[in-house]
């Protein structure tokens, strides 16, 4: 794999720097830049340009229709009160900031898109702006940043996804976080993680998951827009680097029927002024009252969230009790089935135990810095720039109207019982986001409407089918 790396500062703000990123971009041998933005169904589309073009792209835009607002998982479309048809079009523009050289595609860089209408104004129904704008809100009304990270996860098989009904070749067998199945494809992940580093992405951890073939990778908080820009070029590196193997990363929610999934899981915490708010504080677990507010919030809206969290009738073949995958409505201390899980953080091995008292004291400020909470409910076929800008409403919503967190769950609620169940198919999580003010509020009502009836139109294709059927249908789709 040839040495690449992230075009740093790039701006097109005057004709030196178009030359300048052109120059760039030529050294390292880059002859297209892939354009990406994320539709409604989780689909990652594209549109690329000459390198030569990019000024151009990032001036100007990038002609595209808005009907993949309303496109399905199979490529079909629907239609909302606000999208669809075949009459308009959009400017996608480039954000230099983010191009970046990619290590696994030799000739191609990429660049996330805005979108904007032909007048130049911001496209209502554009999802990274709806992320960034729940960002400055926060900031705006509350001196609040947050930080957030995306888990990927995902499933490697051999060759080609077989037609449905055929077994799948899992490329690793051993067992679920076993050394023996990172020893298995050791030459895959090294090039993944060489890729990664090349593209300056700084990843956390990398490990075998818990069903077969299945791998986690994490990568350091950015703010929430950079988040879902980051999860979008993780994802198509693995995708780029598995082609190099011979082998098909698969992203769905379920590659097969009735077996652990692909989770998304969403971390987040919230700082002002250099401190972490979910540390440090009088309140559960150490957090500030800013963060039970918010978390407050978030585990108010779950039900709603899961529309745009986990946005496709497979993410229900997922979300199962006592698979990890966090399908009950509470929130506890790294508790890992619900979908609500606070993690106080480590602590730092410089702080010495005295007493009991200066003991929990120093761990409490060991552990501010790190502490954040993840959203366990959410899985690979949400779009990340819905689910890190409708996490941040529904925080916002909550800081909004104070209200304390219930007790925290402990043990597996399955189990234990006493907490609410979210709701386990599409058509009931879509009930419930078309019933949140706070969503409809936040994403205004031409992006609502479309993600509204793109959940209800894959809600009508799957009708009637299988489990085995929907999941053949999307595991080879994100």
């Amino acid at each position: 794999m040839g040495t690449t790396q992230r075009v740093q500062g790039a701006q097109s703000d005057t004709a030196e720097d178009n030359r300048a990123t052109a120059a760039r971009l030529a050294a390292a041998g880059v002859r297209g830049v892939a354009l990406t933005w994320v539709d409604n169904a989780g689909i990652t589309r594209v549109k690329s340009v000459p390198a030569g073009r990019l000024a151009d792209a990032v001036e100007h835009g990038v002609g595209m229709s808005p009907v993949f607002d309303v496109f399905l998982v199979d490529d079909s479309a629907t239609t909302s009160a606000h999208i669809g048809g075949p009459d308009g079009d959009l400017r996608l523009r480039p954000d230099p900031e983010r191009l970046t050289v990619l290590a696994a595609q030799p000739g191609w860089a990429w660049a996330p898109v805005d979108r904007y209408e032909q007048d130049g104004s911001p496209y209502a129904a554009c999802q990274r702006g709806f992320a960034r704008r729940m960002a400055e809100r926060a900031l705006r009304e509350h001196g609040i940043e947050l930080r957030m990270g995306f888990e990927t996860e995902w499933t490697v098989v051999r060759g080609a996804l077989p037609q449905p009904g055929a077994g799948l070749d899992y490329a690793a067998t051993g067992p679920a976080y076993g050394m023996a199945r990172l020893v298995e494809l050791s030459d895959y992940l090294r090039d993944i993680l060489e890729a990664l580093d090349a593209q300056g992405v700084q990843v956390l951890q990398l490990h075998p998951e818990t069903a077969p073939g299945q791998f986690e990778l994490s990568t350091a908080p950015s703010d929430p827009v950079g988040a879902a820009d980051l999860a979008v070029l993780v994802r198509e590196t693995v995708r780029a680097v598995s082609v190099q193997h011979g082998l098909t990363a698969c992203f769905a929610p379920v590659v097969e029927a009735d077996t652990v999934g692909n989770g998304g899981h969403l971390h987040l915490s919230l700082w002002r002024e250099g401190r972490n708010l979910c540390g440090g504080g009088d309140g559960p677990f150490g957090m500030a009252p800013e963060c039970e507010a918010f978390l407050a919030g978030v585990l108010r809206e779950l039900p709603a969230l899961l529309a745009l969290g986990a946005p496709s009738p497979a993410s229900y073949l997922r979300l199962r009790p006592s698979r990890w995958a966090g399908a009950y409505q509470c929130w506890g201390l790294e508790a890992r089935e619900a979908a609500l899980r606070f993690i106080a953080g480590a602590p730092h091995a410089a702080h010495s135990a005295g007493t009991a008292a200066t003991a929990a004291t120093a761990a409490t400020a060991g552990t501010a810095g790190t502490a954040n909470a993840e959203v366990k409910c959410m899985d690979q076929a949400a779009n990340p720039y819905l689910a890190a800008g409708g996490v941040l409403a529904a925080g916002l919503a909550g800081l909004a109207d104070p209200a304390p967190l219930p007790p925290p769950a402990a043990g597996d609620p399955a189990l234990t019982g006493g907490q609410p169940r979210l709701p386990d198919s599409l058509p009931e999580a879509l009930h419930h986001f078309e019933r949140s003010a706070p969503l409809r509020e936040a994403l205004g009502e031409p992006l609502f409407d479309a993600v509204a009836a793109v959940r209800a139109a894959e809600t009508k294709l799957f009708e009637g089918a299988t489990p085995l059927e929907i999941a053949a249908a999307t595991r080879g789709r994100y």
